[in-house]
């Protein structure tokens, strides 16, 4: 050992030592997303945002940009083995996932070294993932409460879309292009698989920051809404009761008659969408059939494993050299401008109720248009005066919130998608 270098152990100090030198960016920007994904993790277990989403995402995001080491036989971005003969580069990299993989020979090398590599490639960059968690999300969902109120809940649904439609137009004006622009609007839907499934078709260069953005930006609405719904809605009206309603008990037969017809009909309209309209309406199907092991399957099993590997997943895509791109200021103004205004768009749909009505609707409930089920329909349900019950409305409107979400991305993707 002719002389012995601390800093060639401990790697990952290395690499940032001397990222201060090469590019003091990607330095600093290790730095800050180390620090924030302690912060997301903090604040997940505290409850402040979703933990079952924040807490494998923070650690995620806080580990990747601590773990980056030097390699030299191959380009850990991009898995293309250095040509023989070649000097000796010293690459910063991890062990955790390449996104930027695309070569044959090097995917098949890359997932032999990276362990995350195989979830990220046959789950999550074709969007089966978003697909798994509509499943799980199917079974929860109790679409009697939309059946019992069709036009409410679509009419209530229909405003929370505002967001989408007034931020496409804007992002285009800001310089993304139409599909970029298209995948940062659906954040207004609220709808997390439903911006991954679009961002993947649409912006597959930029579908990781769009997807963090949304699900830190989603994580945020069960704080931010309240005081949005206090801020729009005096208290009296909060108060109001909603007026007793006499409505049919619907069947199970009933629900299962219209989730096939919803899927079929839909995935007629919208094929490019029919993969996560399918996996949300079996899941509604499974329910209502009473088929009990699908049922815990489904509504446990992978539910809760997709959605603790996609947090995952999202973390560890946070690497410095990846997130820290000029475009994902853009992206954090555009997200949560399509959320504040499809918030603000489901309180103008609730007051249209409202006067719709003959002033008997609480319009609280139009917040429930802007899907993110259930976590919205509690919040129209937490802000309502004492002894007022909203939360079957509310439901009705957040579950139609996720049909008008995804009819808008498939009508974005279905007109901008590249042909052939």
């Amino acid at each position: 050992m002719e002389s012995l270098n601390f800093l060639d152990i401990f790697q990952g100090i290395s690499t940032l030592v001397q990222g201060f030198s090469t590019d003091p960016k990607i330095a600093f920007g290790r730095i800050f997303l180390m620090a924030l994904g302690v912060v997301l993790l903090y604040l997940g277990r505290k409850g402040v945002l979703e933990a079952l989403l924040m807490i494998p995402m923070g650690l995620g995001m806080a580990t990747i940009n601590a773990g980056v080491m030097f390699f030299s036989a191959y380009d850990p971005a991009t898995g293309v083995n250095v040509v023989a003969g070649q000097a000796a580069q010293q690459l910063p990299g991890t062990l955790f996932v390449a996104p930027l993989a695309s070569d044959t020979t090097a995917l098949m090398n890359i997932l032999q070294i990276n362990w995350l590599q195989p979830i990220y490639t046959f789950m999550f960059s074709n969007g089966l993932i978003a697909c798994l968690v509509f499943m799980g999300i199917g079974t929860l969902l109790d679409v009697g409460f939309v059946m019992a109120r069709p036009f409410q809940s679509m009419f209530v649904a229909l405003f929370a879309e505002l967001g989408t439609v007034f931020v496409f137009p804007l992002a285009v004006a800001l310089g993304l292009t139409p599909g970029q622009a298209a995948a940062v609007s659906t954040i207004g839907g609220a709808d997390g698989p439903m911006v991954l499934f679009t961002s993947l078709q649409l912006a597959r260069d930029l579908f990781v920051p769009i997807t963090v953005v949304a699900y830190l930006y989603l994580g945020l609405t069960y704080g931010g809404y309240p005081y949005l719904i206090k801020l729009l809605i005096p208290e009296r009206l909060r108060s109001l009761p909603m007026p007793m309603e006499k409505t049919k008990p619907i069947t199970s037969n009933q629900k299962l008659v219209f989730a096939v017809i919803a899927c079929v009909l839909l995935s007629l309209l919208f094929p490019v969408a029919s993969p996560l309209f399918l996996s949300l309406f079996i899941g509604v199907v499974i329910r209502e059939s009473e088929l009990t092991y699908f049922f815990e399957l489904f509504s446990n099993t992978v539910l809760y494993s997709s959605t603790f590997f996609l947090g995952l997943l999202l973390g560890v895509l946070c690497e410095a050299g990846t997130i820290l791109n000029p475009v994902v200021l853009k992206l954090l103004v555009l997200g949560i401008l399509a959320l504040l205004i499809s918030g603000i768009g489901g309180i103008l749909g609730g007051y249209a109720m409202y006067y719709l009505s003959g002033k008997k609707y609480n319009p609280v409930t139009g917040i429930a248009g802007v899907s993110c089920v259930p976590t919205c329909a509690k919040v129209a349900q937490k802000s309502v005066g004492p002894g007022v019950v909203v939360l079957p409305h509310a439901l009705g409107a957040s579950i139609s919130g996720v049909i008008t979400s995804a009819i808008f991305a498939a009508t974005f993707i279905a007109l901008l998608l590249p042909k052939g």
